[in-house]
């Protein structure tokens, strides 16, 4: 059996889409946040999968005694440092398309800048802010009549399609391919594919 790890501090929205998506599988998934107060928390709880609150000062301790085949970020504020990620392989999804707008309000950033191409990356974490690998991206158009509500539903909506599907390749030891992406049921109305 696989064992994820979902690591988040805010809104249990990604977190959600991938305990849907596993439902049923040969996976065992555990959800850490080190807000005692999130949305995260509470939606394990509601879904009745195993979670705990973990303090950021805590992370070495924990990830040094527990293995995990996959540390999955899902809306995780604080930065980790080298240390903790040794510990494990530890991957994040971003709201943009890397390496355009890192960091905090890339949804926000993207829209107001103006481009005509954003959308959704899943890379793997290391020290530099929003700066691992790629794993995979997937775009979203912005039309000129597109209002930002309309935008930001469709990143957060494709975040809850690409991630699971993503995060399945990799504990099954396959590179990602869009073929996935096609073939993926989403439980979520998601139109990323339609």
């Amino acid at each position: 059996m696989k064992k994820i790890a979902v690591l988040g501090s805010g809104d249990g929205m990604v977190f959600e889409a991938i305990v849907n998506y596993f439902s049923g599988k040969d996976i065992e998934i555990v959800c850490l946040s080190d807000n005692l107060n999130s949305d995260i928390l509470g939606a394990a709880k509601r879904l009745g999968v195993k979670h705990q609150y973990l303090p950021f000062e805590e992370n070495a301790a924990y990830f040094g005694t527990h293995n995990f085949d996959l540390i999955v970020l899902a809306g995780y504020a604080p930065q980790l440092s080298p240390e903790i990620l040794n510990l494990g392989k530890f991957i994040n999804v971003h709201p943009s398309l890397l390496p355009s707008f890192k960091g905090k309000d890339a949804i926000q950033r993207a829209f107001y800048a103006g481009v005509k191409v954003s959308g959704v990356t899943v890379h793997y974490v290391t020290s530099e802010l929003d700066g691992g690998k790629i794993i995979a991206q997937y775009p979203v158009l912005i039309g000129n009549l597109t209002h930002f509500d309309e935008f930001e539903a469709e990143i957060h909506s494709l975040e809850q399609k690409l991630y699971p599907v993503v995060i399945e390749a990799i504990l099954n030891d396959k590179v990602f391919d869009f073929q996935d992406l096609l073939g993926a049921s989403c439980g979520s109305g998601c139109t990323a594919c339609h």
